[in-house]
């Protein structure tokens, strides 16, 4: 009996058409930042017109890029240094780095129904500590940025890099986190929704006379600014809500792919099969696993081991050296079994039997010809 045809898979941009969102998750470590630019200079490749966002704090976008510093709103790549890596028009490549407090005063200046109401909420002091925090702020304002571009004439694409792998589960739970909290009672009881006349000024006194009791017995002002932060806010509630359920909507959408990225050590391994399962159980789409930094061996370069290699090369070298590279070889061999046998257990666990897989470079990823190493690695035959 002949042996079965390989298995060949589409393309991985044959598997992102007709996509809107391409969100880029996995562990920290893995090269995911790297992979989100090389993904959307690909598309743009295409003639795509292409935003990529990072909350990476590294801010190693920028500089594989060569855009220099980037802020909360996206910067075009030249289209010279595009034409020099094959991008032509229509295609087109911009680059943004996710601002939290930028980000939430945007929000409130356009959720506001008035300035003196988004003048109240900026100066809140409630409100500036959120705004500013590093736990949970990234999540919510990617959130909000996502729904902004994804609305933006300009791109066609929006390709977002997102946190290690269990902070970016803050980040798809961030709509129904965020939805929730809004709707929930408590906080619609402080707010006084859902009263009218009478009654809601009841609930609204109510919930003073309760914060201010306990600040007499505390002593604590921040109950006092809380409650003022409460009052402003309530007329941004339903447009905060609105935003929240739009983009649960977006993240579940037909034109959304997520595109799992980690490399073939066992602790990345175990977070992209833990991320990919939460995609399932979310109703998340699941569209490709991209394994970096794996150990591979060249085709060129045989199959003997360390002894052979040694003895082919003795006269040249010398005995002592030749026997040295063997024994280097040898390591190299066990090195691309080792991530061959990982990348098939990740393939299993993940549900994609043609996974990306990246080869080990030999430098860092700075500039854009590095960058056009790894799109070409992204796009190469697989089987």
């Amino acid at each position: 009996m002949s042996a079965p045809a390989p298995l060949v898979a589409a393309s991985l941009l044959d598997r992102l058409a007709g996509a809107q969102v391409v969100v880029c998750a996995g562990p920290g470590g893995v090269g995911k930042t790297t992979t989100a630019a090389a993904l959307a200079l690909a598309l743009a490749g295409r003639g795509r017109r292409v935003a990529v966002v990072t909350i990476d704090p590294a801010r190693r976008l920028a500089d594989a890029l060569g855009v220099g510093t980037l802020g909360n709103d996206p910067v075009p790549v030249a289209p010279g240094t595009l034409a020099a890596l094959g991008v032509a028009p229509p295609g087109e490549l911009w680059a943004m780095m996710l601002d939290p407090k930028l980000t939430f005063d945007g929000l409130v200046a356009e959720l506001a129904p008035d300035p003196q109401r988004r003048e109240a909420v900026l100066a809140n002091p409630i409100y500036r500590q959120i705004s500013t925090a590093a736990g949970g702020s990234h999540e919510f304002t990617a959130v909000a940025r996502l729904h902004d571009l994804d609305r933006d004439p300009r791109f066609d694409v929006v390709v977002l890099d997102t946190p290690p792998s269990r902070n970016a589960l803050d980040f798809l739970d961030a709509p129904d986190r965020i939805a929730g909290f809004l709707e929930g009672r408590a906080v619609q009881a402080l707010l006084g929704q859902g009263r009218t006349g009478i009654a809601a000024r009841v609930a609204r006194r109510g919930t003073n006379l309760a914060l201010g009791g306990l600040r007499r017995l505390t002593g604590v002002e921040v109950l006092e600014q809380l409650a003022t932060f409460l009052a402003v806010l309530g007329p941004l509630t339903d447009g905060f809500a609105a935003r929240a359920a739009a983009v649960r909507a977006l993240l579940r959408a037909p034109t959304t792919r997520f595109v799992v990225v980690t490399g073939p050590g066992p602790v990345p391994a175990g977070e992209a099969i833990f991320f990919r399962r939460h995609l399932q159980a979310v109703g998340m789409p699941f569209t490709a696993l991209v394994v970096n930094r794996v150990t591979v061996l060249d085709p060129a370069s045989g199959d003997g081991d360390g002894g052979a290699v040694g003895a082919r090369l003795a006269p040249a070298l010398g005995a002592p050296l030749a026997a040295k590279v063997g024994r280097t070889w040898d390591d190299h061999r066990r090195l691309a079994a080792r991530d061959a046998e990982a990348v098939a257990r990740l393939s299993a666990a993940t549900g994609d039997p043609t996974p990306v897989v990246v080869p080990m470079l030999d430098h860092e990823v700075f500039d854009l010809p590095a960058l056009a190493a790894i799109r070409d690695a992204l796009l190469a035959p697989r089987s």
